[in-house]
């Protein structure tokens, strides 16, 4: 794979002090022109809390609230008759075939170029039309491998791989889109850039089928929670933090020369630029990009 740019010009970003910018500053005070009365509620009830505790007294803190976001983190476990059903839909379910896919994979994993294996996984890959597409990724010691795989009949159908050490920007977040796009994507992303001097042309854009894309977009399969291995495979934040460790190992393996490297994290929504999206409604609605039975088709 040709990556356009000079590998000179990446810049070095420290992991460490990206996450420490996001630190709150201990040295900061909020200052209110006006006492407010929640507060002055609360300080009340802290005294006779604090002075019930003096005496012997016990207390009894009432649960805190949670918003939304937070009890969405855990999605509900799908029910037995739910998981049956996925078993029978998704080839990728049925007994031995993720096992013989990745037989099949390791198989092409060149030792001297990609280096030893270091995790794999199964998700979705989300192109720039929002068109779905089921893959399974490895993660070795030097590149990022993104396969295409029939489960249907057990065949690898394509490979990409991608230097970990030219991966400069991984970005999670909420999938957005543009304020008059008519079809949208909920849940979570993680793009991965590799190329910060290039921008997709006009002509790659604008183009369903172009490759010629300086990154990618991942979303979780959606077999995940059918077994406990799948639930592990599937989750795209272990993908993350194992993606995040890979790179930064592989900029200290393999330096660009010219100066340091780095790769920058960032949590932010990851835009979609698709307006009228019909193509990749009927895609997605349809699971276009999955192995699945559909049954026979006839008059």
């Amino acid at each position: 794979m040709e990556v356009a740019g000079d590998p000179s010009e990446f810049q070095a970003v420290d992991l460490g002090r990206v996450a420490g910018d996001q630190a709150p500053n201990p040295g900061a005070l909020e200052l209110d022109e006006e006492p407010r009365l929640d507060r002055v509620v609360l300080s009340e009830e802290r005294k006779g809390a604090t002075e019930m505790e003096e005496a012997g007294g016990e207390t009894k803190s009432q649960p805190e609230a949670q918003s939304p976001a937070q009890r969405d983190v855990n999605p509900p476990t799908p029910t037995p008759a739910l998981r049956d059903y996925m078993r029978r839909k998704f080839f990728v379910l049925r007994p031995g075939t993720f096992d013989q896919a990745l037989t099949d994979l390791k198989a092409l994993i060149n030792h001297q170029e990609d280096g030893a294996l270091q995790s794999t996984w199964l998700l979705a890959e989300v192109d720039h039309w929002n068109n779905e597409r089921e893959r399974i990724v490895l993660i070795s010691e030097k590149t990022l491998l993104i396969c295409k795989y029939d489960f249907m009949v057990l065949r690898y159908q394509q490979c990409r791989r991608i230097p970990l050490n030219y991966i400069d920007r991984i970005i999670h977040g909420e999938f957005s889109f543009p304020e008059r796009a008519v079809t949208r994507r909920d849940g979570k992303g993680l793009r991965v850039h590799w190329d910060k001097l290039r921008e997709a042309s006009f002509v790659s854009r604008w183009n369903p089928w172009s490759a010629d894309m300086p990154y990618t977009t991942f979303t979780e399969h959606p077999v995940k929670g059918a077994t406990e291995t799948f639930t592990n495979i599937c989750q795209l934040e272990n993908f993350k933090a194992q993606l995040a460790w890979a790179v930064q190992k592989a900029y200290q393996m393999d330096p660009v020369p010219g100066r340091a490297n780095g790769v920058l994290i960032l949590d932010r929504p990851i835009l979609i630029d698709t307006y009228v999206g019909i193509m990749s409604l009927i895609n997605n609605q349809n699971k276009l990009g999955y192995s699945l039975a559909r049954g026979s088709v006839g008059f």
